[in-house]
């Protein structure tokens, strides 16, 4: 778990794969993959940084509707 846990931490602060894998001492970088695969906030920031263009700035508040959030507390 712990292996796991510094693998990910090392991936969300930028660090390359190549280096990951020679820290956990794989072998194969296709072992180290997998951390790639699991991180989607990672994958997410990489879309946004690669397509800043498609990100919308003025997002609206869904806070203040309150039918909105009624409706949504439903489906819990």
């Amino acid at each position: 778990m712990f292996r796991h846990s510094k693998a990910m931490h090392l991936l969300q602060a930028g660090v390359n794969l190549i280096y990951i894998r020679d820290f956990l001492g794989h072998v194969d970088i296709k072992t180290t993959e997998v951390y790639a695969r699991a991180d989607t906030e990672t994958k997410r920031k990489a879309i946004e940084n690669a397509y800043p263009d498609l990100i919308e700035s003025n997002l609206p508040d869904w806070s203040r509707d309150q039918a909105l959030l009624a409706w949504l507390s439903e489906l819990a």
